[in-house]
């Protein structure tokens, strides 16, 4: 390490604090809402969501991937259990074999549809409620400005 760390002031110190509660305490909420109520975790619902979310609720496994913050190998084991389930189904993609193409089935999309009225609920007792809206758009500017350079380096993966 080379130079002096500019230290954070004590305004800062508590925001970051703060901020790394709402990124500890809040994926764990979510995810204790969605186990007690559905048993399934926060990740699987968003896999499950982001899958419901597109036109043919078709993706690469790879893209879905990304999209989750995921490794592949950890989503394709997500996979085996989803197609235990009868959440989804897995194919080559016509396009290029290379690739894996996962479909969220009829039974899938009811599993996202069962679980997301409690998850909304808690997202926003957890999120939206606690803020006015004008705060919520405060809130949106930041995150914005934090979130861009960050999916930079990830895509730079």
């Amino acid at each position: 390490m080379t130079g002096s760390a500019q230290w954070l002031d004590d305004e800062q110190q508590k925001l970051w604090q703060d901020l790394l509660t709402v990124v500890i305490a809040l994926p764990t909420l979510l995810d204790r809402q969605l186990q007690r109520d559905e048993g399934i975790s926060n990740f699987e619902y968003s896999v499950l969501a982001r899958l419901s979310m597109t036109e043919t609720r078709t993706m690469r496994l790879s893209d879905l991937a990304l999209l989750c913050n995921s490794t592949l190998p950890r989503l394709s084991k997500l996979m085996v259990r989803f197609e235990r389930h009868g959440w989804i189904t897995r194919r080559p993609d016509p396009d290029n074999g290379r690739y894996t193409l996962a479909t969220l089935t009829d039974a899938g999309l009811k599993k996202v549809a069962d679980s997301a009225p409690a998850h909304v609920d808690q997202v926003r007792q957890l999120v939206f409620d606690p803020l006015t809206t004008a705060q919520q758009r405060h809130l949106a500017a930041a995150l914005a400005r934090i979130v861009a350079p960050m999916r930079e380096q990830l895509d730079g993966r």
